[in-house]
């Protein structure tokens, strides 16, 4: 594709044609989904800061100035100010590109780097920093026009956003562009109901943080994992836990009835913990606290110990009860005995205390099968009592 001079915006976009245009008339996109969750203000050296900090843009900062930047990859601009007849005037915000236009501008800006506390990028050579004077762009009308394109690449596609960017995103096309979630789905090649599940679990979360009393900015951790919740949402134990449906239903504002906002909250609080009051998540891996959570939560007693102020272990005991806890027990005991055995001509060379250990490992496995035998006596008689 060859490059053109900046003209006027064209009426629909045309991924043949790429313009060039200069850097200081290119803007970082402030309403970016992939900055969503974090805090901060809109200025152009605050969102260079924020993505310097965030997205890595070190290592692309470090590519193009060793290799300049690849004409191959125009960005994706809108116009900010259509109204402006002359086209130097203009201001084009990136929709997709944000990471390459901060590294440029960083490469360009000595004191945008000193602010930003970017001190380890190269100083580039003159002719380097002519070269980056102006960008490859790809205009386009609206967001509108982009969303296909974007939310194959971020939501189902080869650069991936984190959940709760691919959230945002979603609702934002869902409700301010009115396309159906089915479209979104097949637009974007999602034959997981990852779209639905997204968008169930970004409106639970507007609810919990408008109704609910839940603060992203009062968790106790410093990263955001929405994952946890659009997760949670899909399982039958959680869903029960709101009071919500796997259906349609949920897809709406306010899907949690209101009997169900203190379970709500609750919820969010074991997700996420509560830093203004010391308060940390019972959650601390998905894998595997979110499925133990919801054991715990789908019975009454040990919903009642987590309550109380039982660790997680402690309530998932209770959940699980003594029949089940004897049968993981033992089949944990013979899988690590197993692996003991496989090792033994090569792991073991003499020691005294491991052989101790064995003997004892032996003296308790005959106790505990003489236990078992007189139960299955007892069982024995009765079921023959009955006959």
């Amino acid at each position: 594709m060859k490059s053109k001079q900046l003209s006027l915006l064209p009426s629909q976009p045309d991924p043949d044609r790429i313009v060039s245009i200069p850097i200081e008339q290119l803007l970082l996109d402030t309403e970016n989904p992939r900055l969503a969750w974090r805090a901060g203000s809109n200025t152009q050296s605050d969102m260079v800061k924020l993505l310097w900090s965030e997205m890595a843009v070190d290592e692309v900062a470090f590519s193009i100035a060793e290799n300049g930047y690849f004409r191959s990859e125009p960005l994706f601009v809108i116009i900010q100010n259509p109204e402006e007849s002359n086209p130097a005037k203009r201001k084009y915000i990136v929709v997709e590109g944000n990471r390459r236009l901060a590294a440029v501008m960083l490469l360009r800006d000595e004191k945008l780097r000193e602010k930003v506390r970017a001190l380890d990028l190269p100083i580039i050579s003159d002719e380097r920093r002519a070269s980056l004077d102006s960008l490859p762009a790809i205009l386009y009308s609206d967001r509108e026009q982009l969303w296909t394109t974007i939310g194959f690449r971020h939501i189902n596609g080869i650069k991936p956003w984190d959940s709760f960017s691919k959230a945002k995103y979603i609702a934002e096309v869902y409700e301010s562009y009115k396309v159906p979630l089915e479209e979104i789905a097949q637009k974007i090649g999602d034959r997981h109901a990852t779209v639905v599940r997204l968008y169930r679990g970004y409106k639970i979360l507007e609810q919990a943080e408008t109704q609910a009393g839940f603060d992203k900015e009062d968790r106790e951790r410093n990263r955001f994992y929405f994952s946890h919740l659009y997760t949670a949402a899909d399982q039958k134990e959680y869903q029960e836990f709101l009071g919500i449906r796997p259906d349609k239903t949920s897809l709406k504002p306010n899907p949690v009835p209101k009997t169900m906002l203190p379970n709500l909250a609750e919820l969010m609080t074991y997700l996420y913990g509560k830093k203004s009051v010391d308060k940390k998540p019972v959650v601390q891996t998905q894998n595997p606290d979110l499925n133990i959570l919801r054991e715990v939560i789908s019975k009454p007693e040990s919903l009642s110990a987590l309550r109380s102020g039982y660790s997680l272990a402690v309530a998932y005991n209770v959940a699980i009860g003594d029949q089940r806890r004897f049968r993981d027990a033992l089949t944990s005991a013979k899988v690590e005995l197993q692996k003991a055995k496989a090792t033994v001509t090569t792991g073991y060379t003499g020691e005294d205390d491991l052989y101790k250990l064995v003997q004892d490992t032996l003296k308790v496995t005959d106790s505990l099968k003489d236990e078992m035998e007189k139960i299955r006596i007892k069982f024995s008689s009765e079921e023959h009592k009955t006959e």
